[in-house]
């Protein structure tokens, strides 16, 4: 009976990267730029130059925000799967309904 919790789990995982493209993209991407901004201005000096190395900083934060942005949406979803499954499988195991008939 293991695989309505596998299948849950895969179903969670599914919506969580759903919901990652349409809520967690953007602004995974917005808040890596501001902290490669804020990064890039301590290291560089305070008015960022368009230079290379500045540039290269921001957009590793930015890849960063948005992978970080993934790996929570995904694994709250695919874990939240898992749970549902595990109480669908607990409640219909044969304890849970021998105990709710007497």
């Amino acid at each position: 009976m293991k695989t309505n919790t596998k299948k849950l789990a895969y179903l969670g995982a599914g919506c969580g990267i759903v919901l990652f493209a349409i809520y967690g993209l953007l602004p995974g991407s917005f808040l890596g730029g501001v902290m490669g901004l804020n990064i890039a201005g301590s290291i560089l000096g305070t008015p960022v130059a368009s230079g290379i190395v500045s540039r290269l900083i921001v957009a590793a934060s930015m890849v960063t925000g948005v992978m970080v942005s993934g790996v929570i949406f995904l694994t709250a979803f695919a874990t939240a799967g898992w749970l549902a499954g595990a109480l669908v499988e607990a409640c219909t195991a044969k304890k849970c309904l021998s105990a709710a008939k007497s």
